[in-house]
């Protein structure tokens, strides 16, 4: 056989088997992802119909969280932060601990009322798990193949969208670079692992939007518009949350002390403010926005603040399906200005705030697509790209790196 035919052949053949790999890590990510989501849903049930009962020990709880980080966590306590330093080859480890520590945390984050995410969970599930087995295989020079594979999978298996997952996880340690090589089995592992846990009863978000789409230049205008604020927000975001962090270390510098004090703060900010109405995921708001209920024209305001404030005091989860919520309902908000009906502004800035905060584009379009339907496409192609233009290079990611600054 010819040399060069004999290295195709043996590279597709690795691509090939990569892919197979994929499948059996997103089963596995995604039966976890299946019962971490599932505990969470009813969680949150139970908090909500106990609001009274339980948030006012947040403060209690964030303890139990910083202390165990402290005394269990070694180096699992920097999270997404620890992933990037893993995906960017600065940390070769990733301990198996992190997954119960991050788990139980988040559990207690939502139990007790604070307004976090789950996303974050799910992707460092995930890298943790795909990156250990990564280690144990024989593959030659797998560079954050496995580690991509696995935060791709993580983030499919809890809100089922493959597409967009494996796009997240390809653009999102360099922002401007795709990680091709990793291409193929994160899309493996993506969909084996949004399969399972939809068979194990994780529930996709879907809303059917019922709006024809029109791409005359006024709609367009109006969109690439919406596109500019939703940009500046998510982008105001992910620079207020490392600027909390940073005060809130400066000020209150032992981890168990600073989640104490403003745990006591939120949990009075939170029963103050509408009795629980920014508490958990913020999953109310998004149903209210496409459900017709009233969203208030601050709720996305306070939702940004109230979100900053639980991370930046060391509770767990994350930021993306608080990020859901602070767009769609500032997308209600700005609908009577842009002249749009309001579900469809707000499945805008459901997509476009979220990719503005996480400084990506192409997994923003897929997830406005993947849950609000392909014919619009378009729609979100063209406000995803002014956000993206629009988020002054900021992340939630402190450690993503921007990638025409790291090439030049």
């Amino acid at each position: 056989m010819h040399e060069r035919t004999r290295r195709i052949l043996g590279s597709y053949g690795g691509i090939l088997l990569l892919g197979a790999v994929g499948i059996p890590i997103g089963v596995a990510v995604g039966s976890i992802d299946a019962v971490f989501g599932r505990v969470l849903i009813a969680i949150t049930a139970f908090r909500d119909a106990h609001v009274f009962q339980l948030v006012p020990f947040l403060a209690l709880a964030g303890m139990l969280i910083a202390w165990a980080y402290l005394r269990l966590g070694k180096n699992t306590g920097r999270g997404m932060s620890l992933v990037f330093d893993v995906g960017l080859g600065r940390e070769n480890v990733i301990p198996l601990r992190l997954i119960p520590l991050i788990m139980g945390g988040t559990w207690l984050t939502h139990l007790f009322g604070g307004s976090a995410g789950r996303e974050g969970v799910a992707v460092q599930i995930g890298a943790t798990l795909s990156h250990w087995v990564g280690r144990k295989l024989p593959f030659k020079n797998p560079g954050n193949t496995f580690l991509i594979v696995g935060m791709a999978a993580g983030f499919a298996g809890l809100f089922g969208t493959p597409l967009a997952a494996t796009l997240f996880a390809i653009e999102v340690l360099v922002a401007g670079r795709l990680e091709y090589q990793a291409l193929f089995p994160a899309l493996t592992a993506s969909f084996a692992a949004s399969w399972t846990s939809r068979a194990l009863g994780l529930e996709k978000f879907e809303v059917v939007l019922a709006y024809p789409v029109s791409l005359d230049a006024a709609t367009l205008g109006r969109v690439a518009l919406l596109g500019v604020a939703f940009g500046v927000v998510g982008g105001l975001f992910a620079w207020c949350l490392k600027w909390a962090k940073a005060i809130a270390a400066a000020h209150l510098e032992h981890p168990v002390r600073r989640i104490a004090v403003m745990g006591v703060c939120l949990s009075l900010l939170f029963l103050l403010l509408w009795q629980g109405r920014y508490c958990g995921l913020g999953t109310n708001l998004i149903s209210a926005s496409f459900s017709g209920d009233q969203v208030l024209p601050w709720d996305w305001a306070l939702k940004f603040a109230l979100t900053i404030l639980t991370l930046a005091a060391g509770f767990q989860g994350g930021e993306v399906t608080p990020l859901f919520a602070i767009g769609s309902s500032l997308g209600v908000a700005l609908a009577g200005l842009a002249g749009l009906p309001a579900p469809l502004v707000a499945a805008l800035g459901y997509a476009a705030v979220f990719g503005a905060a996480t400084n990506t584009l192409f997994a923003p379009i897929l997830i406005g697509t993947e849950v609000f339907g392909y014919s619009y496409l378009p729609l979100f192609f063209v406000v995803c790209v002014v956000a993206y233009l629009f988020n002054m290079d900021k992340s939630i990611y402190s450690l993503q790196q921007i990638g025409w600054r790291h090439e030049s």
